[in-house]
């Protein structure tokens, strides 16, 4: 029996698991990081924080798989995309790494539109500029610290920093690329065009690789402190997204995941590049090799679920996720005329502003946590169905749902889901997100499977499906009806009192 691990680094922490050539979790460790938000619409991490959590996931997923070390044959890497990891020449951190969540690029996103023109920018990189991303964050730090930016030597996303450590290697894989507003999508390199508008050398970016390729090899002195063999292969592995869809069998048409993590997302397979034309949905290159996805995203998913209950923990310190769900579950579908809108952070799909904010709309003094806590979990599903219409609505084939992070897991998560999109929504047997689809690219990669399709066929089984309820289904048709009005409803008092708080 062969071993393979997966590493994902995360917004919230990062998390190892070691699977066996079947498929089989035989262990998974999370270390957890914090996440600093110093001036409003900024989100950063230390580098170094993302280093110790690796560490600490890796020796605690080997030592509870009770794996030796020298049968670990390959560790694939995924992580949060778009962050921005400056480096200096000696590969020494700059400042703190500005993540995807990050809002304060509105500038620099209108410059880069301008340099390289709206629809070209589409039509190269199948995304506009968006405040998330990382070109907008180099030419921010350009803008705003002259003097970090002339130690300026290499730019690497948050997971490929970690594979810096790990092997000396400066490399990324195309589906974390394309994320970057630097790439070709049709070529899956970087484009000239657009780093030539940006006055960007290439030299500071990686190599970009497929996936399942090799892109490296563990240094002995870090194999020796996480008990692996020196030398082991490390794949590129791919963007968190794109490596969870390889773990849950989203590498053909038709099959789409709906992932509720911190964010939110839709993720559909390609097997060419898919546009839309007006920049509401993304189009990546995906962790299968000459393969592309389309995928919304809404910013604040789980993490609303997360600040309502850290803001409730002021009052009630020992208030649980699972107390939450349990009062919502005992609110009747519709919150009793309570809708909420997700937009804490801003919004990517539809509506790409990082000025919208979140509320609830239609409270009345018979409401209470419960439906407050309902109205939000529908709203964060009522945010992804947005993504589902625009899917639909450009002819991309729907006929399977995959529930995957946080929501694959709750009951009333898969409820809320099947119902408000208005079909079955499936569960998985090994549903261990991001890191588990970076083991499996591990998998090809060390020649366990012959390619990406083998691997999904030999460990990915769908072991079950929610049923929507036809009455509640009907239910919440007319509830998205009434959400599909708020934001352009609130979005003119939202940009005002963003102005007024110095963020606009």
């Amino acid at each position: 029996m062969t071993y393979v691990l997966g590493l994902d680094i995360g917004t919230s922490g990062a998390k190892a698991l070691v699977a066996d050539s079947a498929g089989r979790v035989l262990a998974s460790a999370t270390a957890e990081y914090p996440l600093s938000q110093p001036r409003p619409l900024w989100s950063e991490q230390d580098p170094a924080d993302w280093w110790r959590g690796a560490k600490t996931a890796l020796r605690t997923a080997l030592a509870q798989s009770g794996v030796r070390g020298e049968a670990i044959v390959g560790l694939g890497l995924t992580g949060q995309m778009h962050g921005a990891t400056f480096l200096d020449a000696a590969d020494q951190v700059l400042r703190p790494a500005m993540l995807w969540n990050d809002q304060r690029t509105a500038a620099e996103c209108a410059e880069i539109t301008e340099r390289v023109g709206a629809a070209r920018l589409i039509e190269i990189t199948g995304n506009p500029a968006l405040t998330g991303f990382q070109a907008p964050k180099l030419l921010w730090l350009r803008n705003n610290e002259p003097e970090q930016y002339a130690r300026l030597a290499h730019l690497l996303l948050p997971k490929d920093y970690i594979r810096l450590l790990l092997t000396g290697e400066h490399a990324t894989d195309a589906s974390d690329a394309a994320g970057t507003l630097f790439l070709d999508l049709r070529a899956r390199d970087y484009s000239a065009e657009l780093l030539d508008a940006l006055d960007v050398p290439r030299a500071w970016l990686p190599r970009v690789y497929e996936g399942p390729e090799v892109t490296g090899r563990l240094r002995p002195a870090v194999a020796a402190e996480l008990g692996l063999p020196a030398g082991l292969l490390v794949v590129a592995g791919g963007g968190d997204n794109a490596a969870a869809a390889v773990g849950t069998g989203v590498t053909r048409a038709g099959v789409v995941s709906s992932s509720i993590g911190t964010s939110g997302v839709l993720f559909a397979h390609s097997d060419t590049p898919a546009l839309d034309p007006q920049g509401r949905l993304h189009g990546f290159c995906h962790a299968v090799p000459d393969a592309y996805h389309l995928m919304a995203v809404t910013l604040s998913a789980g993490g609303a679920f997360q600040w309502l209950r850290n803001m409730l923990r002021f009052i009630a310190p020992d208030l649980s996720y699972e107390q939450l769900v349990g009062l919502a579950a005992s609110v009747p579908p519709g919150a009793e005329g309570l809708l909420f809108a997700p937009y804490l952070t801003g919004e990517r799909t539809p509506h790409l502003d990082p000025l919208a904010r979140g509320a609830w709309v239609g409270l009345t003094s018979r409401h209470g946590l419960g439906h407050l806590t309902r109205a939000l979990l529908e709203g964060v599903v009522f945010a992804l169905r947005d993504g589902l219409e625009l899917m639909r609505g450009l002819g991309v084939p729907v006929d399977e749902i995959r529930a995957t992070g946080g929501g694959g897991k709750h009951a009333l998560w898969l409820q809320l889901q099947a119902e408000i999109y208005g079909m079955p929504v499936q569960t998985l047997a090994a549903e261990e997100g991001p890191a588990y689809g970076a083991a499996l690219l591990a998998g090809v990669g060390a020649g366990v499977y012959a390619n990406v399709a083998e691997a999904v066929a030999q460990t990915v089984r769908v072991t079950g499906a929610t049923e929507p309820d036809p009455e509640h289904v009907r239910r919440y048709n007319e509830l998205y009806a009434a959400y599909t009005g708020l934001y352009p409803a609130l979005r003119a008092s939202a940009h005002a009192l963003a102005g007024l708080a110095g963020e606009g």
